[in-house]
């Protein structure tokens, strides 16, 4: 039972109508009465029964609350629906209660919904992923040269520019992206097994009404039932957790930039309720609630998957909870992600500022690498080392460090711009952006 509260940093109002109780009772609803239309079609059933059951297919007919408390009963919810269903078409067609549910299982069902639910969660978070990426493209191409800090283990490591560092998020997300796409593409497809898999009640008619049964739903259909078989799903489910990750690693990365002591960006961001003057990352922290999510609902599922012959005991029976958590917490970090990125402040003279501070050392690479073409690497790294100190107590430049060495000042004669600690030691860094952003080979 969704919480506007408790989860409102875990969901959005798109995907939460999906998972409502309304919504999923339809789905399974939808898949009943679609299974009565194709049947009706093939012969299978009376037309007259698939005509009254399409018609009581409406969830504005049934007691939620009834069917959950027969859901504890039964071990599912369908069984409590399909009762109904076939209650309500008994009173305006008796002779048609016969045939509700024909030759299905509950876990077909069950299952089918649950495809249809990823399938519309999938369309809600296509709209928000493409929002996210056009704003991450047009960021990453105003900040092309916006110079700043690289870190490596927290530290301060050699230049990169903002727009580089944007492109890797993009990258990651769009690979991401495409796994997912790649995982629903093959996973949501239908499940129609009957009893045991082999729809052994439809007779010689099975497999054309499970054909039928996927072109009406506009589903794929596989090569046989999968109860017991979950792969295709923990597919979706593992894609679903690298795409989170992604997301999470972005928001990392702003939430540490956004540091007072760092303030190269800046979100928003919530007030507090005890000290005005804070912007807080709150962007940031529903991203990363919910990344800090997705590892325990993962573990959920891939545990389930080892399941017990033809129908399992519980394991099929924890995926919906699971899935619709994993997808909702996906959503809403998307949603932030995407409002994040497109209010995103950057300070391009604050990023200027802090490279400066370091009064050149992260430039030290560069002496080294000058000073070892002349001196030798043993050489070159001793005195960058012996300048590096100098910098350190006489909190003066590396260049002008190196300047008081004599080796290294001849050596460097012929290398001012080490000398003077210019910040064009940037590589192949836009290269590696555009190809990032699939701009070049």
């Amino acid at each position: 039972m969704t919480s506007l509260l408790v989860d409102a940093l875990v969901t959005t109002g798109p995907l939460a109508s999906v998972f409502s109780d309304a919504s999923v009772l339809q789905k399974m609803l939808d898949v009943e009465a679609a299974l009565a239309r194709v049947q009706g079609r093939l012969g299978v059933i009376p037309a007259a029964a698939a005509t009254a059951i399409v018609a009581a297919a409406r969830a504005e007919h049934y007691d939620v609350t009834a069917i959950a408390a027969g859901a504890r009963r039964a071990g599912t919810p369908v069984v409590a629906l399909v009762d109904a269903l076939t209650t309500r078409v008994a009173a305006e067609n008796p002779s048609a209660a016969t045939f509700v549910h024909w030759g299905a299982t509950s876990q077909d069902i069950s299952d089918t919904a649950l495809v249809l639910a990823i399938r519309d969660s999938i369309d809600i978070l296509s709209r928000d992923h493409v929002r996210l990426t056009d704003a991450l493209i047009a960021m990453s191409d105003r900040h092309a040269t916006s110079v700043m800090m690289g870190r490596t283990l927290l530290q301060p490591a050699t230049p990169i520019t903002f727009g580089l560092k944007v492109a890797g998020w993009y990258g990651a997300i769009d690979r991401s992206w495409k796994r997912l796409t790649a995982a629903a593409a093959d996973g949501l497809v239908l499940q129609c097994g009957g009893a045991a898999g082999t729809l052994a009640a439809l007779g010689t008619r099975g497999p054309d009404v499970a054909e039928a049964l996927a072109a009406e739903l506009q589903l794929a259909l596989p090569d046989a039932p999968w109860h017991a078989h979950r792969e295709r799903l923990a597919a979706i489910v593992t894609a679903l957790a690298i795409y989170m990750a992604s997301l999470g690693k972005m928001a990392r990365d702003i939430a540490l930039l956004m540091q007072h002591e760092v303030g190269e960006v800046s979100e928003p961001g919530g007030g507090s309720s005890a000290m005005p003057q804070k912007r807080n990352p709150s962007g940031c922290a529903i991203i990363l609630a919910c990344a800090t999510r997705t590892p325990g609902l993962v573990a959920s599922y891939v545990t389930g998957m080892v399941q017990e012959h033809e129908r399992a005991v519980g394991g099929w029976h924890a995926e919906w909870p699971t899935m619709a958590d994993l997808v909702q917490a996906t959503g809403s970090a998307l949603d932030a992600s995407a409002a994040l990125i497109e209010d995103l402040h950057v300070d391009p003279e604050r990023m200027r500022a802090n490279l400066d501070a370091t009064r050149g050392s992260v430039f030290s690479e560069r002496a080294q690498m000058a000073l070892a073409a002349a001196l030798g690497r043993a050489r070159a790294k001793a005195l960058v080392t012996e300048a590096l100190a100098i910098s350190r107590r006489d909190d003066v430049t590396l260049a002008t460090a190196l300047g008081r060495l004599p080796d290294a000042a001849t050596a460097l004669a012929t290398h001012p711009d080490v000398l003077a600690g210019t910040d064009d030691y940037l590589g192949a860094a836009e290269t590696f952006r555009l190809r990032l952003l699939r701009r070049c080979p």
